[in-house]
């Protein structure tokens, strides 16, 4: 039973042909409406969620398909000492495909390799978070038409952002990608993505602290959020979290068609008069996220002969 942990589970021409899809779900909504009928998608949310959580579930609902819940783990029996093992068997009984998130890294894998309906990993603690990177790329698509010769600026917490960490494990696979990776010097990119992925396929990227420095040059603006969640210290938090906040002021040194996308949510990183900035597409992001799981609830589907 295939599931997908990480986004390297998906080959590039599986990325592409999602994509395809998404586009022509965007295009042709109405074909799609009956495509899981009497079919129920299971959230499994351990972790807090708007975005990811009702995505999944307005993107089962526009197939024509049924969800059910649970938001929180204090509202299942993992608050009773239930494993992930024995959660994910139980609700694969009654579901025909799983998306769960979890604080602990890992936790995705072990329902995948005991349940026995497709899993999706909707974020697994400061490990990956696929679906948010098949929404990243179709964004980046959309709005540029290519992935080839970006550069690309990830800004913010690049040690714990494992949207960070899917989005460059993905798009390292396409040609002529450059990286600026901006970030106070404690949450550097890790160690093992740098060494493993960037360095290891001759990515070029540099290192920097001053994110108006390498406005001029990018092609894509990635903002994350410093995450309260991942800090064990609470004064390192509150050191940390305002390091980066992007204005109009330093929009104005941008390249006039630069993209600028964040996972959401934020809290101060990018101010609200940005909004209004046609290279503002942290909301469209949003949408576009709803498609590819769209795509992706399909592709399952399909594969495990449920649909």
């Amino acid at each position: 039973m295939r599931s997908i942990i990480d986004i390297t589970d998906l080959s590039i021409t599986e990325i592409d042909a999602l994509m395809a899809t998404a586009s022509d779900i965007i295009t042709h909504p109405d074909d799609y409406a009956d495509s899981c009928r009497r079919k129920k998608l299971a959230t499994l949310f351990f972790e807090p969620s708007t975005r990811t959580r009702l995505s999944f579930e307005a993107a089962m609902y526009e197939l024509g398909g049924n969800v059910i819940s649970v938001a929180g783990g204090d509202n299942s029996s993992a608050a009773k000492g239930e494993s992930v093992a024995d959660t994910a068997r139980t609700v694969s009984t009654y579901a025909d495909i799983i998306a769960m998130r979890h604080p602990k890294e890992g936790a995705a894998l072990v329902a995948a390799q005991k349940s026995t309906v497709p899993v999706i990993n909707a974020g697994d603690g400061g490990h990956c978070h696929p679906t948010q990177t098949l929404a990243d790329l179709l964004t980046i698509k959309r709005e540029k038409g290519s992935f080839e010769g970006l550069t690309v600026g990830l800004c913010g917490d690049l040690k714990f952002g494992r949207t960070v960490h899917s989005l460059i494990n993905a798009l390292t696979r396409y040609g002529g990608i450059r990286f600026v990776l901006i970030s106070p010097e404690e949450l550097k990119l890790p160690g093992y993505v740098k060494n493993d992925v960037l360095k290891k396929n001759g990515i070029p990227y540099e290192q920097t602290t001053d994110l108006a420095a390498a406005m001029p040059s990018l092609d894509i603006l990635y903002m994350t959020r410093v995450q309260r969640e991942r800090f064990f210290n609470e004064e390192d938090y509150l050191r940390l979290k305002d390091t980066y906040i992007l204005t109009p002021d330093k929009m104005r040194s941008a390249k006039p068609d630069m993209c600028v996308m964040h996972p959401l949510p934020r809290v101060n990183e990018i101010s609200v008069a940005v909004d209004d900035d046609p290279r503002a597409c942290y909301f469209k992001q949003v949408e576009n996220g709803k498609y590819m799981r769209m795509a992706l609830i399909l592709m399952l589907l399909k594969e495990a002969g449920r649909i």
